[in-house]
């Protein structure tokens, strides 16, 4: 490779996909076109320490994970923070796949809700120092009040996904399916199946 190769350009896309919905897949759909990506990794969380619930078990949402994002070229499931012990930590795995691919630029790609509370995030300045942080931007969508704005000498890390506004959120799917409403339009047909198979989400 000559010294001027482009260096592979690989996403990262974390979450709890609690269970991942639709809204999820449209943001994968436009993290691989808009940011020209050779690879999208799909992490599910192990165990999330910033969150106080607990979490449907690991082996439920990997699978619901593998239908939600079938056929999307050049996405890869990666269960690492699933099999590994304790706290799942964004850096932790950003370091790993910088060990693992030290030619490869990252690209860390979040909805607005998470890039809100990146600065509660352990190291997170560490986190952007090593990947491209890709916020989606869901037109139409109202900001909430708390906002994190990166500043100026980090904001050439930064990067904004236009989505359309989807109006989809893990706990209102958690929500309906305990009062035994309809997800179908918010998750992919094979995961309301899964779900319904399994009796996930339901109160009893």
């Amino acid at each position: 490779m000559g010294l001027n190769a482009p260096s592979k350009r690989l996403g990262v896309f974390g979450g709890a996909f609690d269970p991942p919905h639709l809204a999820h897949r449209a943001l994968a759909e436009v993290a691989l076109s808009q940011l020209a990506l050779d690879e999208l990794r799909v992490l599910p969380t192990g165990h999330a320490w910033h969150k106080s619930r607990q979490l449907t078990p690991a082996q439920h949402r990997l699978a619901m994970a593998q239908l939600t994002f079938a056929g999307l070229p050049g996405l890869v499931l990666d269960d690492r923070e699933i099999r590994r012990a304790g706290p799942s930590y964004t850096l932790d795995t950003l370091r790993e796949l910088h060990a693992e691919q030290p030619e490869a630029e990252l690209f860390l790609v979040m909805g607005k809700d998470q890039a809100d509370v990146l600065p509660s995030w352990r190291d997170w300045q560490e986190i952007v120092r090593l990947a491209i942080i890709c916020v989606a931007d869901r037109d139409g969508l109202t900001g909430q009040e708390t906002r994190f704005v990166p500043p100026p000498e980090m904001a050439a890390r930064f990067r904004k996904l236009h989505m359309p506004a989807m109006d989809i959120s893990a706990t209102g799917i958690r929500t309906r399916v305990a009062s035994q409403q309809g997800i179908a339009p918010l998750v992919c047909e094979s995961v309301a199946r899964y779900i319904e198979h399994h009796h996930l989400y339901t109160t009893s």
